[in-house]
C-alpha cells in the first residue's frame, strides 16, 4: 500500500506540474501569435491607408486635370505588390494598377459584395481547388468629383505569403512547446521521485515504529488485563468505588488492545506481510454469522439487524479476513444508528465470477465531502463522537485493505441523516 500510496503521489506531482506547464506554453504561444498577428497586420493596414490616401489625391487632381495620368497627378507606387481600382457610382472602372491575373477574379468578386466603411481595413480569404488559401487585405477610400459624383478607390494587397509566414511560425513554436511540455514532464517526474525519497523514508520509519511498539505493547498490554481481571473477581474487594475503577481500567485496556491490533495489522500490511490463507466457504452463511455477533450490541441499542443472505454464494478467499470485513461494517453501521433504526445486511447481483455484499444502516450518514477521506488512517468524520463510541479511524483503513488484498472494490453511498451504504465486490475465486 505504501508503495501505491507513493507512486500516486508521484503521478500527481508529475501530472499537477505538467499541468501548469501545459497551460503555460499553450498561453505562450497563443500569446505570441496575437502578437505577431497584430503586429504585422497593423503595419499592413497602416501601408494599405496611407497608399489610399495617395492614391485618392492623386485621383482628385486627375478630375480636375482629365488629359493627366495618375503619375502626373502626383501618385507613384513603391510597392509592386500593391494594387487599386477606382471605380464611379456607375460601377465604371476608372484607373487601376492591377493585380497578378490569378487573384484580380477574387479581387473584383470582393468589391462587387464588400460593403465597406470609409477607412475600413478587412482580410479576405478564399481557397482554392487544390486546398491553397489566398488573403486579400483591401480598405476603401471615397473621393467626390467637381460634379458631385462619388468615385470609390479600392486599395489592397496580397498577404498570402505574410499569413503563411505567421502559421508557419505558430507551428514551430507549438511543436518546440510539445517537446519543451515533454522535457518538463520527464524533468517533473525525476524530480517528484527525488522529493518523494525523504518522504518515504519518514514513512518507512514511522511505520517500523508503529509495528514495532505495537507488537512490543501486547505483553504489557496482556499482563494489565491479566492483573484487572484478578482484582475483578477477588472477594476482598467490595468497594463499589474501587469495582468501577477495576471495569474502566479494562475497558480502557480492551480499546488499547483492539487499537495495537489494528496499527500492527496496518503495519504489516505497509510491510507486504500479510498473506492471504484461501478456502472454499459460503460468503453467505459467514455474512449471517457476523451479523448475528452483533445481534447482543444492537438490540443493546434497539437497533433492527435484518440478514437478507438467503442463497448460497461461495467463494475462494480468506475467511478470518473476510469475516473481519464484514464485521467492521457491520459493527459501524450499528455504532451509528440511532435507537430504532435499522441495520440490513444481503448480497446484490453481481457479475460473473464476482460476489458482491452490502451492510446499509438508516444511520447519521456520511457528508460527500467526507465519503473521499474516510477510507484514510486515523480519519474519523465527528472525532469526539467516534472517541465516545471507541472508534480509532483505523476500521474503514482496513477494510479498504482487505478487500485490496482479494483485488476487489468497496463502496460508499450516503446520506446525512438517512443512512449509509457500504458495497463490498469480491472475486469468488482467487489464485493460490
Amino acid at each position: 500500500m505504501a508503495a501505491n500510496m507513493f507512486g500516486r503521489g508521484r503521478r500527481r506531482l508529475t501530472l499537477f506540474y505538467s499541468l501548469i506547464m501545459c497551460v503555460f506554453l499553450v498561453t505562450l504561444v497563443f500569446v505570441a501569435h496575437k502578437t505577431l498577428e497584430w503586429s504585422i497586420s497593423s503595419e499592413q493596414a497602416r501601408e494599405l491607408l496611407d497608399t489610399a490616401g495617395n492614391v485618392a489625391e492623386a485621383q482628385a487632381y486627375f478630375n480636375q486635370h482629365p488629359g493627366l495620368t495618375l503619375e502626373d497627378a502626383g501618385y507613384k507606387s513603391t510597392n509592386d505588390r500593391l494594387f487599386f481600382y477606382v471605380f464611379d457610382q456607375d460601377g465604371r472602372l476608372l484607373n487601376f494598377a492591377r493585380a497578378s491575373f490569378h487573384i484580380e477574379p477574387f479581387i473584383l468578386d470582393v468589391v462587387s459584395h464588400w460593403q465597406a466603411q470609409e477607412g475600413e481595413v478587412a482580410v479576405f480569404g478564399r481557397q482554392s481547388e487544390k486546398g491553397q488559401t489566398t488573403r486579400l487585405m483591401m480598405t476603401k477610400k471615397t473621393v467626390m468629383s467637381d460634379d458631385g459624383s462619388v468615385q470609390s478607390v479600392y486599395v489592397g494587397k496580397d498577404v498570402t505569403a505574410m499569413y503563411n509566414g505567421l502559421q508557419k511560425s505558430t507551428y514551430a513554436m507549438v511543436v518546440l512547446g510539445i517537446v519543451a511540455l515533454v522535457v518538463a514532464t520527464v524533468i517533473g517526474h525525476i524530480l517528484s521521485g527525488r522529493a518523494m525519497v525523504p518522504l518515504r523514508e519518514a514513512y518507512e520509519k514511522q511505520r517500523q515504529f508503529a509495528a514495532d511498539a505495537s507488537h512490543e505493547l501486547r505483553t504489557p498490554l496482556a499482563v494489565v488485563m491479566a492483573s484487572a481481571d484478578l482484582l475483578e473477581n477477588d472477594p476482598s474487594i467490595t468497594s463499589p468505588f474501587l469495582k468501577q475503577v477495576i471495569a474502566d481500567v479494562r475497558d480502557e485496556v480492551k480499546k488499547m488492545t483492539r487499537l495495537v491490533s489494528d496499527l500492527l495489522l496496518v503495519a504489516r500490511s505497509d510491510n507486504k506481510a500479510l498473506k492471504l490463507k484461501l478456502q472454499k466457504f459460503d460468503a453467505a452463511d459467514l455474512l449471517a454469522q457476523t451479523a448475528r455477533l452483533m445481534l447482543p450490541l444492537a438490540e443493546k441499542k434497539q437497533v433492527e439487524i435484518v440478514i437478507e443472505a438467503a442463497g448460497k454464494h461461495p467463494v475462494q478467499a480468506d475467511e478470518q479476513k473476510v469475516k473481519q470485513l464484514m464485521l467492521i461494517l457491520v459493527d459501524n453501521a450499528v455504532k451509528y444508528t440511532p435507537e430504532g433504526g435499522r441495520v440490513s445486511v444481503g448480497f446484490a447481483p453481481a457479475p460473473q465470477g464476482r460476489v458482491r455484499f452490502f451492510v446499509q444502516d438508516t444511520g447519521i450518514g456520511i457528508a460527500k465531502e467526507d465519503q473521499s477521506r474516510i477510507f484514510d488512517r486515523f480519519y474519523r468524520v465527528d472525532k469526539a463522537r467516534s472517541r465516545a463510541m471507541g472508534g480509532n479511524g483505523l476500521g474503514l483503513s482496513i477494510a479498504q485493505e482487505i478487500v485490496n488484498l482479494h483485488h476487489g472494490t468497496i463502496q460508499v453511498a450516503s446520506e446525512p441523516g438517512k443512512g449509509t451504504r457500504f458495497t463490498v465486490e469480491l472475486r469468488s475465486k482467487l489464485k493460490a
